[in-house]
């Protein structure tokens, strides 16, 4: 019987690295860290049996962490610190890249990543974010931090959500202490694949509620974009970025974000809490937990279920090779 191996997530937001992980078969989740609370509350409600910390990373030490697992016993740490200091959706981001992470106070959170995993020193850590976090100089600054704390090869693994069986788009890099090249699948799902089979809204499963509809006027514009086209655009760090996109059912969606808002492809009406997130790769059973608003965000904060099973796996698979 192969072992289960001990994960801490931080900044674990609604829970989609771990339930990559949890579905894998391979992980015992010990502890998730948010302090969030519609999140907290989420993750809590979906992993009974992990240990939930409603609480400001910066105020997590070595005593907090020992009060709750043996620091000796955990094996990955994964975690998702905020992207907002990095991305380029962002157009009030520091101009010089390595004050979005030694001056940006949201930016200081991944430093504090770094600061527990310097703490816990597992075999194996994997910190999600978007590319941009390498622009600059910063690649430099994080493997200077990672091998401060005693991890002396860190590499930064560039991953396609939609290789992986994700129906959207999503590239994030995975920095970790190895290489990660899990196998793609054969084919990517669409977005008529993924939500098609759902029943109107307002039935089973949970978060599958009618968003409220549009007014009048605005409902006019909807009902006359094509598959692709956009609502309105919004100006981010480098260029405009559309939203409220009509999907297109023979394609995979565009990047889910946690501003991101969908028009159905063949209504007029806002998708649901509960295809968006299938578009995440969420099984149904994941029930979100807040406001409308406040799940949507739960969902596109999240790393894509199929691309955090794809990692579980592939790290497993070297645990048990003792690779690392």
């Amino acid at each position: 019987m192969k072992p289960l191996y001990k994960v801490v997530d931080l900044f674990c937001g609604a829970g989609g690295f771990s339930e990559g992980f949890h579905l894998s078969k391979r992980y015992r989740i010990l502890l998730g860290v948010d302090n969030f609370r519609p999140a907290a509350l989420t993750y809590k409600l979906n992993f009974p049996s992990t240990i939930v910390l409603l609480e400001d990373i910066k105020n997590i030490s070595s005593y907090t962490l020992s009060e709750h697992i043996d620091l000796n016993d955990v094996d990955v740490v994964i975690g998702s610190p905020p992207c907002e200091p990095f991305t380029g959706a962002n157009p009030r981001r520091e101009k010089n890249p390595i004050d979005r992470l030694y001056k940006d106070p949201m930016g200081q959170l991944t430093l504090h990543f770094i600061r527990i995993l310097g703490v816990i020193k597992p075999r194996v850590f994997v910190m999600e974010n978007v590319p941009a976090i390498l622009d600059d100089g910063l690649k430099i600054a994080l493997i200077k931090e990672f091998r401060r704390i005693g991890y002396s090869s860190v590499y930064f693994n560039l991953l396609r959500a939609e290789d992986y069986g994700t129906p959207s788009h999503r590239l994030r890099v995975f920095i970790s202490n190895i290489k990660i090249m899990p196998k793609p699948i054969d084919k990517r799902i669409t977005v008529g694949k993924a939500i098609g089979d759902l029943p109107p809204p307002g039935n089973f499963p949970p978060n599958h509620e009618s968003p409220p509809p549009f007014p009048e006027k605005k409902h006019r514009r909807v009902a006359r974009l094509r598959w692709g086209e956009a609502l309105i655009y919004y100006e981010g760090a480098k260029r405009r970025l559309p939203n409220i996109i009509r999907l297109d059912p023979n394609k995979i969606a565009p990047t889910v974000l946690g501003s991101s808002r969908f028009i159905h492809p063949f209504e007029d009406r806002l998708i649901t809490v509960r295809e968006q997130a299938r578009l995440m790769g969420f099984p149904d059973q994941f029930v979100f937990i807040g406001g409308r608003d406040e799940q949507y965000n739960l969902v596109g904060e999240a790393v894509p279920v199929p691309l955090a099973y794809a990692i579980a796996m592939y790290i497993a698979e070297k645990l048990d090779g003792g690779e690392v």
